[in-house]
């Protein structure tokens, strides 16, 4: 019964993952089979530049080659990412920066030889070729394959929290590994300002969190307790930081890096701090 319950519930999970498909739009027709790609086998497929995948929980992508006529391709690949934060974040820190992010999925963009977006927990790419203005077929893939990918389309609830006045737009990313280049903060949230670099490192529990400002204080030796900010806080300076600002509300650890002096830092991070549940 039990080895009947596995394969049922590993079948229900293979048809839960969104397989690209040529003739989602009349014309094209698949060439060659389906391909399918692992954490043991995607740096093949992506000449080596496989990390970035990765860093975002990658665990597996799905992709196809589709052809209408004598020249025209797309190569279409899906990538299921660690969760829809992931999936999103590896969006953002791969889309183009030059162009407006556009209203697919939880982002998307559609340019003249590639489109890209993300939804739930993946990550859809399509490229096209030769070299000359596809959208107009890129989008309709976009519009045929969005509805079918499965999971959330909103961007994730962290980048309501950073503050929008003197917010640099678009800026707000998920840094998946070493947020401000420290090993201590193993993965968060990180806005551009004026003033300097906000940011917020989700931890499991409040208790984790404070583990975390305890090792921070052990790294910014001759840090100075800030009172009125969170439930604790302390101000420093470093040879790469700057001035740093840094807090703990509940479960999250975050703060203000990158200002020339602590006190520039302070009121936005008490805003950031009254936005953070």
């Amino acid at each position: 019964m039990m080895t009947f319950l596995a394969v049922l519930f590993s079948a229900q999970a293979a048809a839960a993952f969104p397989v690209p498909d040529c003739a989602a739009v009349p014309g094209w027709t698949r060439q060659g089979p389906e391909r399918t790609y692992d954490a043991e086998t995607l740096f093949d497929y992506m000449d080596g530049n496989s990390e970035g995948y990765f860093a975002y929980g990658f665990t597996l992508m799905k992709g196809v080659t589709c052809v209408n006529g004598a020249s025209d391709q797309l190569v279409i690949d899906v990538s299921e990412m660690g969760d829809p934060d992931r999936a999103w974040g590896f969006f953002v820190t791969n889309r183009d920066q030059g162009s407006p992010v556009q209203g697919i999925g939880s982002g998307g963009q559609v340019l003249p030889r590639r489109a890209t977006f993300a939804k739930g927990r993946y990550y859809t790419e399509i490229a096209a070729s030769p070299d000359k203005d596809h959208r107009e077929v890129l989008g309709a893939f976009v519009t045929a394959l969005e509805p079918r990918v499965p999971g959330p389309a909103g961007v994730p609830e962290a980048v309501a929290w950073f503050p929008a006045e003197g917010l640099v737009p678009g800026s707000v990313r998920l840094v998946p590994e070493s947020v401000l280049g420290l090993r201590i903060l193993k993965s968060g949230f990180m806005g551009q300002y004026a003033v300097g670099r906000a940011f917020v490192v989700p931890e499991a529990t409040a208790a984790a969190a404070a583990g975390t400002m305890e090792k921070l204080r052990t790294r910014f030796v001759g840090g100075a307790p800030v009172a009125g900010l969170g439930e604790e806080a302390f101000g420093a300076r470093d040879q790469y930081l700057g001035g740093l600002l840094v807090f703990r509300k509940g479960a999250r650890v975050a703060g203000v890096a990158n200002v020339a002096a602590i006190g520039d830092a302070t009121a936005l991070a008490m805003a950031l701090a009254g936005r953070l549940p």
